[in-house]
């Protein structure tokens, strides 16, 4: 899903990398088999690693299961149609990606799209190599919300790059708004209450950034969630879905195989 977001398609690079690999390895890779605990104990293995990863936290909200509401996997991954007016419940790292996507262009040639929005002049024909901006309408209206008080929007990203995320949205024209209790969802749209003010939001698609769970539904544990079988480990998102990120993902694997 990453490497959909503009700005990260090199995760496609990432990708290949692995796939390459698990090949000139001899990683014997079965795939359209869906695991499960009791044939992982019984398969004779001397160790077994868990890294299944997340899956998108649903929040409690009346209407969650209206058609206006999408996940973020739905956009990302299965390419679902989202309409003109979205609003993205969830103003972390997930929410400002999807953001993006949605007002990305996805036309043939990005680079050139890119500098013109941002006023890059490769020629350096222009003083510092900038020139004027070229800006077009946005593609859709967006409502980037979140529980937080405004003040905290969009601080998923690092330091040094969140910057660029939030300008970019403001380019956009998306609108932040923080402090959001959310109601309900019906044909209507989005029923939110900011402060002591009720208001409804008229949009076509309501897409749930709201955060992530692990998924470690093939772990042996006991009553008290401790894992009872000494062969099992668990790595990724599957250990920890907080502020995940590849980088630490890859880290966690890497040191449990040199341990190993």
């Amino acid at each position: 899903m990453a490497m959909n977001v503009p700005g990260k398609e090199e995760f496609r690079e990432t990708v290949r990398y692995f796939r390459n690999l698990l090949k000139k390895t001899g990683v014997k890779v079965q795939l359209n088999k869906k695991a499960n605990s009791s044939e992982l104990t019984a398969a004779g293995f001397d160790e077994i690693v868990i890294a299944t990863g997340v899956a998108p936290r649903t929040p409690k909200i009346a209407g969650i299961d209206h058609p206006k509401v999408l996940n973020y996997p739905d956009v990302l991954r299965h390419g679902i149609k989202v309409g003109h007016k979205v609003a993205v419940i969830g103003a972390g790292g997930i929410g400002i990606d999807v953001s993006e996507f949605l007002l990305a262009e996805h036309s043939p040639q990005p680079l050139a799209h890119w500098l013109d929005e941002w006023g890059v002049d490769l020629t350096v024909s222009e003083a510092g190599g900038l020139r004027a901006p070229k800006r077009e309408a946005p593609l859709r209206q967006i409502f980037l919300l979140q529980r937080k008080p405004a003040k905290k929007m969009g601080q998923g990203p690092g330091k040094t790059s969140g910057w660029v995320h939030r300008l970019a949205l403001q380019h956009h024209q998306v609108k932040m708004m923080g402090d959001v209790e959310y109601l309900k969802v019906d044909d209507l749209g989005l029923h939110i209450r900011v402060g002591d003010e009720e208001q409804i939001l008229d949009v076509d698609h309501v897409i749930l950034c709201a955060g992530q769970e692990s998924v470690r539904d093939l772990l042996p544990t006991d009553t008290k969630g401790k894992i009872t079988d000494k062969r099992f480990h668990v790595i990724g998102g599957a250990k920890f879905a907080g502020e995940l990120d590849a980088k630490r993902a890859i880290k966690e694997g890497s040191e449990l195989a040199a341990r190993l």
